[in-house]
């Protein structure tokens, strides 16, 4: 036994990166997720005649048929599948095929029951889909064995571009007795001896201390933040090499030409929110031709865009900057969702102005029972035309129009987020204290919005990335856990030139989750020229003076704050209050070429806003594009022809006249010519593209 685990180990974890070869996106895809197996009645040419008049020009299938693919274990159907490409083909539309082993069969697990995961919580049961073991052998055997009888069936299909490895993939928290075992080897792959790890984890503690690898118990049940921590990496890595075994297997059949991709969500909170915990996607999309994005946001009066831009610059940023494929969004969705007139198209718009290069919905029909049946497609359950699908045609139409001008646009960005998987696992062991709600994206998608917000051009960063020295100004949120080598890289990254945005919670501990017992915030307080000791939950706390201007409401202090003492720093903000008032809340200081801020606190939307501002301004980054705030949003790329593509949307429900600042250029929607300095008028939840000449 303890052979096979090893063997599968090795398998496991030597999978190679692939590298992803040059796939060229020669158009605009507009798409939708279609769903023969779930009709009904027979109505595949009803559909194809309504895509077609939707200017629909791709669809994903299949990545949720392995019990209809195999009905029975060795017994194959492919109809559903063939009908369908067969179907598109014949009427030009293009189809991706996903691998369909995120929801299992019920012959698999009446076979083998140990492919459900065992988590925390106890053995899965079955019903919903993802709830497998992705490590299991028996799971991988039928996994392996259902992608290669697809792959062999439909591999010279011509209506096939491209495939989709899995869905939205994760560990899904698989814990149990085969998984602790893998954790072990990597362990002693990864420290080498024990003594190393009781150290660097500090296990001693409560008696932690691991004095025989035989001995090594089960993380699930761990007190210690190190070993916790640990095993969320390792649960992230189990996805990236899951997702490069996927990948390989597909790689032997597909065509020079056709696309690797995967379908990567967001932390959920209703909607897509923030860094999904579970996935690290900078290595995981490495597997990939593609990155691939699934964004779901608020609509009617809650619509922003905030979502749609977080999530697409997420996506770019994955590939360092390549295009990428919005895989689903919603056309109706919950709802709650169900856009108003004009902001279907005003969604559209704004994933390709962050650089998609496919809008596809999730879904083209509405189902008509299971859990996801009030989760509405681009048609109803009555399959009938409605307003939504009336809009898709419009959208479907410009995108064939426009797609010369707008596929592929490049975009050039100097402000970065820098964002850690480790820091927010670590983070969620400590938070802001016992019992405390707010977690690691509660702290950086207010920075981020703030930017959106202020029309500044985001990208992101993590700490495998190679071009960090290529931005003038990094945010960073809440780096709990780095290693020293980071924190000196910030520094000189700082002393160089570059400006830095840290808040609280940065620095604090080595990438073991191990607490630093230099000063804190431990090594950046060198560029930072500040020190605190102490910290504490803000009880009627204001920032001293309204440093910012944002009166009274929006002066307060929440949540956490450091009693920061400065050395060199210049202080922004002291606390207001009759025993802390003698610290800074925040600070800026001159390091070498470049700046630091640091705050200490959690601040109002309002300071929030204002301290951005005032770093963009000293980055040297508060352009013309900045004039314009929210519910303004404009963004720019060039496009293949070398002529740079402006962007303006309005989100709200009133009209707003704006002076379009750049040389003549075209309008693209409304093909008219447009002068520079001339008034232009967007409607409520309008858009305009304007190409320069």
């Amino acid at each position: 036994m303890k052979n096979k685990i090893v063997s599968f180990f090795l398998l496991l974890f030597s999978t190679a990166l692939l590298s992803a070869q040059s796939i060229k996106t020669n158009k605009l895809l507009f798409g939708v997720a279609y769903y023969d197996e779930y009709m009904p009645y027979e109505r595949l040419d009803n559909d194809i005649q309504m895509m077609k008049a939707a200017g629909i020009n791709v669809v994903r299938i299949a990545e949720s048929t392995w019990s209809t693919v195999e009905p029975q274990d060795g017994v194959y159907d492919f109809s559903h599948i063939d009908r369908v490409l067969n179907a598109m083909y014949k009427a030009g539309i293009s189809v991706f095929i996903g691998t369909p082993t995120y929801a299992i069969p019920t012959w698999l697990v009446k076979k083998y029951p140990a492919v459900l995961a065992i988590t925390p919580s106890g053995q899965n049961q079955y019903g919903a889909r993802q709830n497998m073991d992705i490590t299991n052998t028996n799971f991988r055997f039928y996994a392996e064995r259902i992608i290669r009888k697809i792959m062999e069936h439909v591999k010279d299909h011509p209506a096939i571009i491209g495939y989709q490895i899995d869905n939205e993939t994760k560990a899904y928290n698989t814990a149990g007795p085969n998984v602790q075992q893998l954790f072990v080897l990597y362990m002693k792959e990864k420290y080498k001896s024990l003594d190393s790890l009781n150290k660097a984890f500090g296990l001693d503690y409560w008696s932690n201390r691991i004095n025989n690898w035989d001995d090594f118990p089960s993380a699930t049940g761990t007190i210690n933040a190190s070993l916790g921590a640990e095993f969320a990496k390792f649960q992230r890595k189990l996805v990236t090499d899951y997702l490069g075994w996927q990948a390989a297997i597909v790689k032997e059949y597909k065509h020079p030409g056709q696309f690797i991709t995967q379908n990567f969500d967001l932390e959920w909170r209703g909607y897509s929110y923030g860094v999904q915990p579970d996935v690290d996607h900078f290595a995981a999309a490495k597997a990939t031709d593609i990155a691939g994005i699934d964004i779901y946001h608020p609509t009617q009066d809650a619509l922003t865009g905030t979502e749609i831009s977080f999530g697409g610059d997420m996506a770019r940023s994955m590939k360092a900057g390549k295009n990428y494929f919005v895989i689903e969004t919603e056309a109706q969705g919950f709802p709650q969702w169900v856009p108003y007139p004009g902001q279907l198209r005003l969604q559209a718009f704004s994933h390709l102005a962050s650089g998609a290069n496919m809008v596809e919905y999730w879904h083209w029909h509405s189902i008509h029972n299971a859990a996801e049946t009030y989760w509405k497609g681009l048609l109803s359950h009555d399959f009938e035309p409605n307003p939504t699908y009336d809009e898709a045609k419009t959208i479907g139409n410009s995108f064939e129009k426009l797609s010369p001008h707008l596929v592929n646009l490049k975009k050039t960005n100097k402000v970065a987020i820098l964002f850690s998987n480790e820091a927010l696992t670590a983070f969620k062991w400590f938070g802001f204290g016992w019992g405390s709600r707010e977690g690691y994206n509660d702290i950086l998608r207010p920075l981020y919005d703030a930017l959106y917000r202020m029309n500044i051009g985001v990208d992101f960063v993590d700490p495998s990335s190679k071009n960090i020295d290529d931005y003038k100004l990094l945010i960073v949120p809440a780096l709990y856990a780095a290693p020293d080598s980071l924190l000196q890289h910030l520094n000189r990254f700082v002393k160089n030139g570059g400006h830095i945005v840290y808040t609280f919670k940065s620095g604090f501990s080595d990438q073991n989750v191990k607490v630093r017992t230099t000063l804190q915030p431990g090594i950046i307080n060198e560029a930072c020229g500040i020190s605190y000791s102490q910290f504490t939950i803000p009880q009627n706390v204001s920032l001293k003076g309204d440093p910012f201007n944002v009166g009274k409401e929006n002066n307060k202090v929440s949540t956490w704050m450091e009693l920061i003492t400065p050395t060199s720093a210049k202080v922004l903000a002291y606390y207001d209050h009759p025993v802390w008032g003698k610290y800074a809340a925040i600070t800026e200081n001159s390091y070498g070429k470049g700046l630091a801020t640091y705050i200490g606190c959690m601040t109002s939307t309002a300071v929030t806003n204002k301290i951005m501002e005032d770093a963009a301004k000293k980055a040297g980054l508060w352009g013309t594009d900045q004039q314009l705030s929210f519910p303004v949003i404009t963004k720019s790329g060039m496009n293949e022809r070398g002529k740079l593509i402006h962007y303006y949307f309005n989100y709200s429900a009133t009209a707003i006249s704006l002076k379009y600042p750049y040389p003549d250029g075209k309008e693209l929607i409304g093909d008219k010519a447009i002068v520079k300095d001339s008034q232009q008028q967007l409607e409520p939840w309008g858009a305009l593209i304007i190409e320069e000449k």
